[in-house]
């Protein structure tokens, strides 16, 4: 054998099997943790409480009676979102009651390996594992984060509406972006947020570079729209409680539960406790208002930048802050949120104090800590009597919620005046970088040194310097 032949066989030797493996590997750590996770469950006797009241909203409809006066369940639930989610809810009549359990669960373990992909699409590849390993690890840990194990628990949609609202927001170039924000706010008003960020995110970066329109105000176009159109299928199928909810159901902040329940992770549900009341009114009203315009100015900076990850990510938690009710569920951006903070830490300066950053965050939403202090049932009220100490441990999500907008307001003030990328208007592998953003084209071969050498003599002439044209 000869001293090429080694290095040949090397270079030839099957490249896939690592990656096979590591996939492999993964898969088989997923199974191993979302099994154990449905055997906690079971010994738990998770009652799944909110998927019960879904089917009701699917067989109220399919029975034509009034959406927004009926009450199920031992806690007299009542229904809360639009009627276009219960239109959605529909299919869920047709199974048995184990049966819709058993295919909640199913496709929430399934909606979790689609957040934990969308999030590292997001945050950016990892470096040393596949994709696909990468996110069935991201989805073997994140099954026991409080937010993703109280979705489950509860039969609760935040995954799906994450899923929605994320893999929209990542299809960057499409011209349907904006169709899966949209449908998220028609189930449920939450995510309009997005809406409003991307529009204002939108016209900074249009007023930045002179246009008139770009990618970011279509999209907003777009969502709206859908949202638009979800609202007028609702009342043609369901003219009555479209006209109840709209005219009064959507002004009862009180009717999803008390403001001051432990469980609301909301700078209404921290004032609530703090101000022993369960209705904070104008003091939470104004924190809201300032809250939402300092998040919402944070989002548009990073998004006009080009910094797409800390836009999406700080417009998702201002909405879960001035929410009037923001249950601990809700803060299944947890998931997308650590993925990012951990893909940032190995970057840049202090590596150890971003890792360290990340694993307290990390901390917060796996500690369960907000359950260690007293909670009542709608009728008995403790949270209306907290210590210092109880408020602190109620109130870890807000916190984390405040600390990551400071983080990302002062990574949007170090990056102030760099130039916007174009959005852009066709796949990413068919962007190239140039010195003024991310713009669309095929990439041309370069040509060879003597043909380039010549091609500059002849380009270049009195008053033009070489580089001086955009390609």
């Amino acid at each position: 054998m000869t001293a090429t032949q080694p290095r040949a066989a090397a270079e030839n030797a099957p490249r896939g099997l690592p990656v096979r493996r590591a996939t492999l590997v993964a898969a088989l750590v997923c199974l191993v943790s979302f099994a154990a996770f449905w055997a906690a469950q079971r010994a738990a006797h998770v009652s799944m409480i909110d998927l019960t009241v879904y089917r009701a909203e699917g067989w109220t409809v399919r029975n034509g009676g009034d959406l927004y006066a009926m009450r199920v369940t031992h806690a007299q639930l009542p229904n809360t979102y639009p009627p276009f989610a219960a239109l959605l809810f529909t299919p869920l009549t047709l199974l048995g009651t184990g049966a819709c359990r058993v295919a909640a669960t199913l496709l929430n373990l399934g909606l979790l390996v689609a957040l934990a992909h969308l999030s590292l699409r997001l945050a950016g590849p990892p470096r040393r594992l596949p994709p696909a390993a990468a996110a069935l690890a991201v989805a073997a840990a994140a099954v026991w984060c409080e937010p993703v194990w109280t979705t489950l628990r509860y039969g609760q949609i935040n995954l799906l509406l994450a899923v929605l609202v994320l893999w929209d927001l990542t299809r960057r170039g499409s011209r349907t972006a904006g169709i899966g924000v949209g449908i998220a706010a028609g189930i449920k008003l939450t995510p309009l947020l997005f809406v409003l960020f991307l529009a204002i995110g939108g016209a900074v970066a249009a007023w930045r570079r002179r246009e008139k329109w770009n990618g970011w105000l279509r999209q907003a176009a777009v969502a709206f729209v859908t949202f638009a159109a979800t609202a007028g299928l609702s009342a043609l199928v369901l003219p009555r409680d479209s006209r109840r909810f709209w005219t009064g159901v959507v002004f009862s902040a009180d009717r999803a539960g008390n403001g001051e329940d432990t469980a609301n992770q909301s700078l209404r549900g921290v004032l609530a406790r703090a101000l022993h009341t369960g209705d904070p009114g104008g003091v939470w009203l104004l924190a809201a208002v300032l809250v939402a315009a300092a998040g919402l100015a944070v989002a548009a900076a990073h998004l006009a930048s080009g910094e797409h990850a800390w836009a999406v990510l700080s417009c998702a938690v201002t909405g879960l802050l001035v929410s009037p009710v923001s249950w601990s569920h809700h803060w299944v951006w947890a998931v997308p949120l650590l993925v990012f903070l951990a893909g940032r830490a190995p970057r840049g300066r202090r590596p150890a104090l971003r890792w360290g950053g990340a694993a307290l965050f990390g901390l917060l939403f796996c500690s369960y800590a907000l359950w260690l202090t007293p909670h009542g049932d709608g009728v008995v009220r403790p949270e209306l009597h907290q210590s210092a100490a109880q408020m602190a441990l109620s109130a870890v999500y807000p916190a984390a919620g405040a600390a990551f907008l400071c983080l990302a307001a002062a990574a949007a003030w170090r990056g102030r005046g760099t130039a916007p990328p174009n959005p852009p208007e066709r796949r990413p592998g068919r962007l190239r970088a140039t010195p003024t953003g991310p713009r669309a084209g095929p990439v041309r071969p370069a040509p060879a040194a003597g043909a380039r050498g010549e091609r500059d003599r002849t380009r270049n002439r009195p008053g033009e310097t070489r580089g001086s044209r955009l390609p």
